[in-house]
């Protein structure tokens, strides 16, 4: 009689099938072990939940750590209990667990949760608001150029301080428009843009307006569209033709034509006032002159208005695909808002507020800061108001132009162009008109041959779709 041997293989594939079971539970509760750990040390205030969650946390953890026995694998009725605790684990996490808890008990936590989240929001505004720029370096400034001037330091040191210090708000001021346009959407977002576009040479003008500086404020907004057209449009065209000589550089001509014929309008403003000047000076004397050309120009202001206004109605609603070419551009880089509604808005209002007080310091201390200087107060406002009012402008046109995306450096340079010279000149006419101050939109011979110059040269530049450096 043959006796057979037991086949030594079938301890092996019971010691197999006991390893596989283990490293099946091992892989199904490795995860639910770490969530128990770590929501332990939450409920270590409240034992009668806690100590239900930590003999489930243990055996889970026994059972990764590969602490299994055979019986427990053999026992049908515990590996049926194991995966009832791992299914219902599982589908309520530790998380809900604690949180339900925690309503039962008391609501101090959840108000210390709440502040804990409302600081931890604070903080991440902080850092997009005030450290997301690069000018952040010079937001120091602004503290500088108020201890300055409430100590009585000199006032070039104000105006130069109060300068820095507005050159960083200028370009957050922008980013928080936009942030706002993300929520409110292209129509309100465009009537921000139209409103704070421009919102540092705009308060600078309000301040001038109110001191009877009105040399300073037809300077300033002069300055700054010849700036836009000339220096930001011109280097752009440099730049982008320098940074893609095997491309050749286009743009949409709607969008140009558009902004060239407002300005051209807005040229024609300038120059009937400083004709009809020119014209009855002869007959009627210089004071009756004086008077006639400052009826025209506020009549003129009003006109420049309504033709700004039909333009924003134009750009976001009834034409909006001649624009459509710079908005496919910016779906390739599409971004979405860093921080809500009404911390925009806050940020804003108190952004606007700070500018407002430099811009008090610049317009109070500008002839101080001349005289020390030995420069103009016309080289100032022509040239460094501007320059610090759209030193973001400037560089973020640069930018779009060296990425060949020139239809949104266009938009940058023009539409800033055509912001000042058809809403903000003709807004700070009839604001003086309501202080009883007398701004005209005649600029004198000068400052208009310049203005006209510079919008000739840019139309007649932008005449062809397809430009070189």
């Amino acid at each position: 009689m043959i006796i057979k041997k037991p086949q030594p293989k079938a301890k092996g594939n019971r010691t197999e099938a006991k390893q596989n079971t283990s490293s099946c539970l091992k892989q199904g509760t490795a995860s639910t072990c770490k969530t128990m750990q770590g929501s332990q040390q939450e409920l270590r205030k409240f034992p009668e939940a806690a100590s239900n969650l930590t003999e489930r946390s243990n055996w889970n953890c026994n059972l990764e750590n590969g602490d299994v026995h055979e019986d427990d694998t053999r026992n049908d009725d515990k590996g049926s209990s194991f995966k009832d605790i791992a299914s219902s684990i599982n589908g309520r996490s530790a998380h809900n667990l604690s949180s339900s808890v925690l309503r039962k008990k008391s609501d101090l936590m959840l108000v210390s949760k709440v502040r804990f989240q409302v600081l931890r929001s604070l903080v991440a505004n902080l850092q997009e608001v005030i450290l997301g720029t690069k000018l952040a370096i010079l937001f120091p400034a602004i503290p500088l150029a108020i201890i300055t001037d409430f100590y009585g330091f000199g006032r070039p040191w104000i105006f130069a301080l109060s300068l820095l210090g507005l050159t960083p708000l200028a370009e957050r001021v922008s980013f928080l428009t936009e942030q706002i346009a993300y929520v409110t959407g292209p129509t309100v977002g465009g009537l921000l843009n139209a409103t704070c576009g421009n919102a540092t040479e705009l308060i600078i003008a309000m301040f001038a307006l109110h001191q009877n500086k009105i040399h300073v404020v037809k300077y300033s907004l002069l300055g700054s569209v010849l700036s836009n057209l000339l220096l930001v449009l011109g280097s752009s065209l440099l730049c982008g033709g320098l940074a893609n000589l095997k491309k050749e550089q286009r743009y949409d001509r709607k969008q140009a034509d558009v902004n060239s014929q407002l300005l051209l309008l807005g040229l024609l403003c300038h120059m009937l006032p400083l004709m009809f000047r020119y014209a009855a000076a002869g007959g009627k004397g210089a004071a009756g002159a004086s008077d006639y050309t400052l009826q025209l120009s506020r009549a003129s202001s009003i006109v420049m208005l309504i033709a700004y206004i039909a333009y924003i109605v134009f750009q976001l609603k009834t034409h909006r695909q001649f624009f459509e070419a710079q908005e496919e551009d910016e779906e390739d880089e599409e971004e979405k808002a860093v921080i809500g509604f009404w911390s925009a808005f806050c940020w804003l209002v108190g952004m606007t507020l700070v500018i407002a007080l430099l811009s008090e310091y610049v317009v109070g201390t500008i002839e101080a800061a001349s005289s020390s200087w030995g420069i103009s107060v016309s080289f100032i406002s022509v040239i460094l108001l501007p320059i610090v009012g759209n030193a973001a402008e400037h560089a973020g046109s640069i930018i779009f132009a060296l990425k060949n995306k020139l239809d949104i450096s266009l938009g940058v340079a023009l539409g800033s162009a055509t912001q000042i010279s058809m809403f903000v000149v003709p807004l700070c006419v009839l604001v003086s008109w309501a202080m009883g101050n007398m701004m005209d939109l005649d600029f004198s011979l000068i400052e208009t041959g310049s203005l006209a110059f510079t919008i000739l040269i840019t139309t007649f530049t932008l005449q062809v779709p397809k430009v070189v450096y």
